[in-house]
């Protein structure tokens, strides 16, 4: 079972600089944050440095976090910015793609292209559905401690969660050039 992410009162305290919350933000972050860039980057360098970079931002920018709760949708969005910037740099420089142990090249490269189509669809998603989907499918929280941290009611997680299933098996049914 996943680490739940660090409770509000730490989030606050580091929001106001004490240095020690944020140390512990940033160690219990960490291993959200590094799983879910393996999950989207293209390669595994991509996903540690891009997990890193998050981190790094977390550290320098914890005081502009404007609601605590907001944290696991901001950080993953620092993630998911990184990742596709660094696509766009392999892809401007047109280096060959990185190839992983496993699957053929072939298989690789869809497997990648589909990822990013899964996460621009999510990315397209309203903040609180997208919230909801990141947390219950993502990084795999149990739904009372989805809807507890983000102060719903299970009925209300479980609306906007299938609410966010259905936008995204829309956007992903879609032929490219409807998009």
């Amino acid at each position: 079972m996943a680490e739940p992410w660090p409770a509000d009162q730490l989030v606050a305290a580091a929001q106001r600089g004490d240095e020690a919350s944020i140390a512990v933000l940033v160690s219990g972050a960490y291993p959200h944050v590094r799983r879910f860039a393996f999950s989207l980057c293209a390669s595994s360098q991509d996903a540690e440095d891009a997990a890193q970079e998050a981190m790094i931002v977390l550290f320098r920018k914890i005081g502009t976090l404007r609601a605590t709760a907001a944290l696991a949708s901001w950080m993953f969005r620092i993630v998911r910015n990184e990742c596709l910037r660094r696509a766009r740099a392999l892809v401007q420089r047109d280096e060959p793609i990185p190839e992983a142990a496993g699957p053929s090249a072939e298989d690789d490269v869809l497997g990648r292209l589909e990822v990013e189509r899964l996460s621009a669809a999510i990315a397209s998603l309203p903040g609180d559905q997208r919230g909801v989907l990141i947390m219950r499918d993502i990084q795999g929280l149990p739904g009372k401690t989805v809807a507890k941290s983000l102060g719903l009611s299970p009925a209300a997680m479980k609306s906007r969660l299938h609410r966010a299933r259905a936008a995204v098996r829309a956007r992903l049914d879609l032929p490219e050039e409807d998009r």
